[in-house]
């Protein structure tokens, strides 16, 4: 048999579908996506307070750069990607507002940059609404000015998408992307592969194993099909997964013996990965609840699960109208992405956080967008008011809900954290002042408001050994904390216990001190205040180490704002 060259001739018949024209814009449809990441950053600011004190995680990610206390025990499912996001504010100020501020403005422009990688896939009035539907959800607002990872794994997912989909489609393929202009792969394709791989990487940066799971999807593609750069679609996305996990990968051959075993110790704090179905988990979070575990409770309100519940059902519409207007891979990309991401927590975990599924919507947000575009422009004359009229009172109850939540949630959470501040301060009154060591319930966050050390001997962030934790009461104070009901450990039975907002604290005597015995807490019952109690969002698991407690370094006072300011 001849072989030929097959030479795709310029006019040549096409089977199939003709490719999609670029989207025509106007002159001023740039700025509106601009106006909406303005608004997420400015929304942020006045809703979720400044003032706000850290979180569990968020003190652990912050000490790792701060001057204000000790690095807190960093355990086997963080990786460094939060820590050097807030380095530029943390590393010389201990304020908290500061940073917020910072944070916020810097999720506004994230989004900006993520719905720009979007700009000619499709109509600026998409990618607008997309971008303000993602904006409004209460946790995109709740979690955009927190040192958390999850928001920054949903931009660097939503970029990702779009940085692959504007590399394009091979010429012989049946829906080739309408944003190359004639002669300008080279010129462009170049900087949307560069794109791919910093978004990759900002995935791993933050969550290693998320980053797997939002790429999946791009990975198979480039390998199973005739995209055109087969080969640079595959280094961007393999460079940008190695160069964002790679110190975690370094990490966990030079501290936790592997990284099969820092794997294990991951998947042990999620009560070890397997088929279990977390939908019901993640429906009982949609009310405000940080953590979800163990996620037992009455379900929220119809209202608050309404959006959750109609989010397959717009996103099957988006999917409709591209497969009608032949945009069928723009749209069936980020789906297959999103379902990928949520995969794992939705059916791989027995807890919940509503957190973890930021990456999912941001990628449900165009097509679900592009959906709700369509069924109001292509509606007929006669009934275009009406279904405007609804799609406007739909989304209008949808940000009164959303509204609702958020605010229930800012105040529950700033109170909790207001107790964590006076727990530090009349830890001071008794003496546990900077450099100190805390250990038991709550350490880790009580430790850096009151700027002591932490450390554990057992649970999920063991480090240290009863031992090491009695040679160090012989240099600087020490307590231990409890909740109510609890026994001080062996090596405090002598310690003094105070009540200290609504926990108790077992004080070790200062040098020279006669010790006596502990009263019971049970002697203190009286004099009880419940604390709401803020469990880790993601607490995790270590062996503990047989090395003593570090030496404590200099700080520098922590002051938290008051909240609202």
């Amino acid at each position: 048999m001849v072989k030929t060259l097959y030479v795709p001739l310029v006019g040549a018949g096409r089977r199939g579908p003709a490719p999609v024209a670029r989207t025509a814009e106007r002159p001023g449809d740039r700025a509106w996506p601009a106006l909406v990441a303005c608004a997420f950053a400015l929304a942020q600011l006045a809703l979720v307070r400044p003032g706000m004190g850290l979180g569990w995680d968020e003190t652990v990610y912050v000490s790792q750069v701060g001057t204000h206390a000790p690095a807190a025990f960093f355990s086997a499912p963080r990786a460094r990607g939060v820590t050097l996001l807030v380095a530029p504010v943390a590393s010389w100020s201990s304020s908290t507002a500061l940073l917020r501020v910072y944070l916020a403005l810097l999720s506004g422009l994230g989004l900006y940059l993520a719905l720009r990688t979007w700009r000619g896939l499709f109509p600026t009035r998409v990618l607008t609404l997309a971008g303000a539907l993602f904006a409004t959800l209460w946790v995109t607002l709740f979690y955009g000015p927190q040192a958390m990872p999850n928001y920054w794994v949903a931009i660097g997912a939503l970029t990702a998408v779009g940085c692959f989909l504007r590399v394009g489609w091979d010429r012989a393929g049946r829906d080739r992307v309408g944003w190359d202009r004639p002669g300008g792969a080279g010129r462009r394709g170049g900087g949307a592969l560069w794109g791919l791989a910093a978004s990759v990487a900002l995935m791993a940066w933050m969550r290693p194993t998320d980053a797997v799971w939002a790429s999946l999807p791009l990975l198979v593609l480039a390998v199973c099909v005739p995209l055109r750069r087969r080969l640079g679609l595959l280094v961007a996305l393999v460079g940008g997964l190695v160069a964002g996990a790679g110190e975690w990968v370094v990490e966990a051959y030079a501290g936790f013996g592997g990284l099969d075993a820092r794997l294990a110790e991951a998947s042990a704090i999620q009560g070890g990965l397997g088929w279990n179905i977390a939908i019901g988990d993640q429906l009982r979070s949609l009310g405000g609840r940080a953590l979800c575990r163990p996620c037992t409770g009455p379900m929220p309100s119809t209202a608050v699960l309404a959006w959750w519940c109609a989010l397959p059902l717009l996103a099957a519409l988006g999917l409709a109208v591209a497969v009608r207007t032949r945009r069928t891979a723009r749209t069936l990309l980020p789906l297959a992405c999103a379902t990928t991401a949520g995969f794992p927590y939705l059916f791989m975990i027995g807890y919940a956080a509503p957190r973890f599924l930021l990456p999912v919507y941001a990628l449900l947000a165009i097509p679900v967008a592009d959906g709700l575009v369509h069924l109001v422009t292509a509606t007929g004359r006669s009934w275009r008011a009406p279904v405007l009229t609804l799609v406007v009172l739909g989304l209008a109850g949808h940000l009164a809900v959303q509204y609702a939540v958020l605010a229930n949630t800012v105040d529950r959470t700033t109170a909790a954290r207001d107790q964590w501040t006076r727990a530090a301060a009349e830890l001071h009154r008794l003496g546990v002042r900077p450099p100190c060591l805390l250990t038991g319930d709550q350490a880790i966050p009580l430790a850096f408001y009151a700027g002591c050390a932490s450390a554990n001997v057992g649970g999920h962030n063991a480090n240290t050994t009863p031992a090491a934790i009695e040679r160090t009461a012989l240099r600087m104070p020490v307590a231990v904390l409890g909740a109510s009901g609890d026994r001080p450990p062996s090596y405090a039975r002598t310690w003094r216990a105070h009540r200290v907002a609504g926990l108790y604290a077992f004080v070790a005597p200062e040098a020279g001190e006669a010790p006596q015995a502990a009263r019971a807490p049970q002697a203190l019952e009286a004099q009880h205040v419940p604390l709401t109690q803020q469990a880790p969002e993601a607490p995790e698991v270590r062996r503990a180490q047989q090395a003593p407690v570090a030496p404590y370094t200099p700080y520098t006072p922590y002051t938290p704002e008051a909240p609202g300011a």
